[in-house]
C-alpha cells in the first residue's frame, strides 16, 4: 500500500473514557429520528467485506458469525458488506441478485436481532461493479486475450504475416516499445490486469448501464426488505459503477456524463426506483464520497452538489467516505488483480499509523463537515455519517460537536473491538483493545483472505473457536469478560 514520504509514527490515543452520568449526556448516546430512520444511539459500523460467503454468492455460517458478533457490542447500526445487484459470479462476495439468496440474509438477520436484543438495525450495502481481471503472463495475454490489428502489423512493419507472427514478434518487445505498438487499452490490460470503465461505451453492455441499473437495484432492495433487513445502503463510492458515473473522469457522451447534472443523472435515477419499490417508510441512504482524492478526480465542491441533490430526493442518510480509486492504484503483480486501495487515494481512505504531519485519525472530517453545513444552509436535515480513523470516544464527541456530523462510524476500531460500544456506554472504556491501524485486516482482503484483525485472530487458539481455513487464526473475535 502507499504511504505518505514523511513516515510519521502515530499511535491511537484511548483518550478520557467517559462515566455513567457522561455517557448520558454524550451526543453520541443520543438517539436519532428522521424520517424512516430511528437509531437508539449515534454509533454505526459501516460495511466492511469478510470474504466469507460462498463462491455462489450465499450466506454461509461463518457470515452469519461475523454479524453476529459485530451486534453483540450493540452499535446503533451495523451495515452488511457489499453485496452484488447481479447473480454474476463474484468470488466468496454476497450477493443478492436472486430470490434464492433472500433465507440466508434472513438468518443474518435474525442473528442481528438476538445478539443485539433488538437494539440494532441492520442495513445492506447494495453495489454494482465492472468486470476488473487478473494482470496475465504477457506469453498468455498475446496468445490468448490480445486481438491483433492492422495497426499492430504497421507498427511491426509486418504487413503480410499471420496473427501468430505478430504475437511472437510482440513477445520480444521491451516494455518500452510495446508503449509504441498498443494502444493505452492494451497496454493497461498488459500490465495491470483488462478493467472495464463506465466510459466505454463502444461496449453494449456499458453503454446500456442507465438503462440496466434503476431496475437491479430496485430488486435487490425489495429482496432485502423481504428479508427482514431494516434498510439499504446504495453504494455511490470508491471504485466501482455508482461512483464512476459521479466522477469528475466521466466523460460520457450520451447525457449520463461531463457535467455534474448530467453525472449525478444515473444516481437520481436509482434512488428513485429504489424509493418507487421499497415505500417511504423504508430506510434508504447511500455511501458517497466527500473527495476522490486523485488527479482531476470529484472534489469537496461536487459532493456537496450530489448530496443536495440526493437530500432532495429524500434519502434518509448519507455516508461519506474518501478516496479508493482505480486510477492511482498500484500495479499488482502478475496474477493478482488491481486492488483500488494501493494508491494514494486508496490511502485517504484507509491510513494507517505511517501517515504525514495531519496524520491518520479525522482526514475526512473537514470535508465533512462543509457537506455537512452546505446542507444545513439549504435547509435540509439529512444525518452525515461521519467515520475515518475514529477510535475514542473524545474523537466521537469532537466529531459530532463540531458539525462534521450527526452519526460517527467504526469501521477498523470496531473490527478490533466489537464490544466498544457496550463497552463505552457502560463505563468499561478502560478495558477496550484499541485498533493501531497496521492495516492488517487490509492486506488480507486485498488477497481475498477471511478478514480478521491481528489483535486478536491469536488468541487462545488452543481453545475451541472457529477458525480460518488454514487453521492458523480464529474467524471471530473473543468474547469480553466481563
Amino acid at each position: 500500500m502507499w504511504k505518505p514520504s514523511q513516515r510519521i509514527k502515530y499511535k491511537p490515543s484511548s483518550g478520557s473514557w467517559p462515566n455513567a452520568a457522561e455517557v448520558r449526556d454524550a451526543k453520541l448516546f443520543q438517539p436519532l429520528d428522521y424520517q424512516a430512520l430511528e437509531l437508539n444511539d449515534r454509533t454505526w459500523v459501516p460495511a466492511m467485506v469478510p470474504w466469507r460467503a460462498l463462491e455462489t454468492g450465499e450466506v454461509t455460517e461463518d457470515n452469519i458469525d461475523w454479524y453476529g458478533r459485530f451486534a453483540r457490542g450493540k452499535p446503533a447500526a451495523l451495515v452488511i458488506e457489499a453485496t452484488g445487484i447481479r447473480d454474476v459470479p463474484s468470488g466468496p462476495l454476497l450477493r443478492i441478485g436472486h430470490d434464492r439468496f433472500v433465507p440466508g440474509l434472513s438468518r443474518v438477520v435474525d442473528r442481528v436481532k438476538e445478539e443485539s436484543g433488538g437494539y440494532t438495525k441492520l442495513f445492506i450495502q447494495l453495489i454494482d461493479f465492472l468486470a476488473v481481471r487478473r494482470r496475465p503472463e504477457p506469453a498468455k495475454y498475446f496468445d490468448r486475450f490480445l486481438r491483433i490489428t492492422d495497426n499492430h502489423r504497421y507498427a511491426l512493419k509486418l504487413q503480410n504475416t499471420t496473427d501468430d507472427e505478430v504475437r511472437s514478434a510482440l513477445k520480444t518487445l521491451t516494455n518500452r516499445e510495446l508503449a509504441d505498438v498498443l494502444t493505452g487499452s492494451e497496454l493497461e490490460s498488459l500490465t495491470h490486469g483488462y478493467r472495464e470503465r463506465v466510459t466505454d461505451t463502444h461496449l453494449p453492455h456499458v453503454a446500456d448501464l442507465p438503462e440496466q441499473l434503476p431496475a437491479l437495484f430496485a430488486s435487490a432492495a425489495a429482496r432485502a426488505r423481504t428479508a427482514g433487513i431494516d434498510g439499504v445502503e446504495l453504494h455511490f463510492a470508491h471504485a466501482y459503477t455508482m461512483a464512476s458515473f459521479l466522477s469528475r473522469t466521466n466523460n460520457r457522451g450520451d447525457g449520463y456524463g461531463g457535467s455534474p447534472e448530467a453525472r449525478v443523472k444515473l444516481a437520481l435515477q436509482v434512488i428513485d426506483a429504489v424509493r418507487s419499490e421499497v415505500g417511504p417508510d423504508y430506510v434508504l441512504g447511500a455511501r458517497i464520497l466527500a473527495e476522490e482524492c486523485i488527479e482531476g478526480g470529484s472534489t469537496v465542491e461536487d459532493a456537496t452538489f450530489y448530496t443536495e441533490q440526493f437530500a432532495r430526493r429524500g434519502l434518509d442518510y448519507l455516508s461519506l467516505s474518501r478516496g479508493g480509486k482505480f486510477d492511482d492504484a498500484k500495479q499488482p503483480k502478475t496474477g493478482w488483480a488491481v486492488y483500488p486501495y494501493t494508491g494514494p487515494s486508496g490511502y485517504e481512505c484507509m491510513p494507517q499509523y505511517l501517515s504525514d504531519e495531519f496524520g491518520p485519525f479525522g482526514r475526512n472530517l473537514r470535508p465533512a463537515k462543509a457537506i455537512h453545513q452546505h446542507l444545513r444552509k439549504r435547509g435540509y436535515e439529512t444525518p452525515i455519517v461521519v467515520a475515518g480513523g475514529i477510535h475514542n470516544f473524545e474523537q466521537a464527541e469532537n466529531a459530532l460537536d463540531s458539525g462534521a456530523g450527526d452519526v460517527v462510524g467504526f469501521a477498523r476500531q470496531a473490527l478490533a473491538d466489537p464490544d466498544w460500544f457496550e463497552k463505552v456506554r457502560t463505563g468499561h472504556g478502560d478495558e477496550i483493545r484499541l485498533c493501531v491501524y497496521s492495516n492488517y485486516c487490509e492486506g488480507l482482503d486485498q488477497k481475498h483472505k477471511q478478514v480478521t484483525c491481528n489483535l486478536w485472530d491469536r488468541l487462545d487458539l488452543d481453545r475451541p473457536c472457529q477458525k480460518t481455513t488454514d487453521g492458523r487464526r480464529r474467524l471471530v473475535a473473543p468474547n469480553w469478560q466481563r
